[in-house]
């Protein structure tokens, strides 16, 4: 079995993957992945918000190109081990200007380390580039 990282490893792990954007931690807690998780267990630890009882959510957007534009959301369920930090499941989805689901891709039982790179998790829902191909048929008058 695994060691669990903590918290700075752990974001320094996915940070080297290419999850470098800003993230929520629990729907709240705006920041980079160590900054954002790191105010969660700060507040926990002062009260002021309550530890989790099952996975800590992690989400953030790995793809943004403007308000009205296609983007990717990556969700990452996070369970908490004693200051112990293990990625259980992850879900990336692309989503049209409107919000729409365009594509979703659910990975499970995976490490922090087994983790998708955030370009190859982004390449899972964008469809591949497709040739126009030429056409013989011409019209003619």
């Amino acid at each position: 079995m695994e060691t669990l990282p903590d918290v700075n490893t752990f974001a320094q792990i996915l940070t080297d993957k290419g999850y470098n954007g800003y993230f929520h931690t629990q729907g709240a807690y705006t920041g980079k992945l160590k900054d954002s998780i790191s105010e969660y267990f700060e507040n926990c630890q002062k009260g002021t918000d309550s530890w989790p009882k099952q996975d800590l959510l992690v989400t953030g957007y790995l793809q943004w190109s403007g308000e009205d534009k296609p983007r990717v959301e990556c969700h990452m369920w996070v369970k908490y081990f004693d200051g112990k930090l293990s990625l259980n499941r992850m879900e990336i989805t692309k989503k049209d200007g409107f919000g729409q689901l365009l594509k979703k891709s659910e990975l499970t039982s995976l490490s922090v380390t087994s983790a998708p790179k955030a370009a190859d998790a982004v390449a899972m829902v964008n469809e591949p580039l497709q040739k126009a191909e030429k056409s013989l048929k011409r019209f003619r008058l």
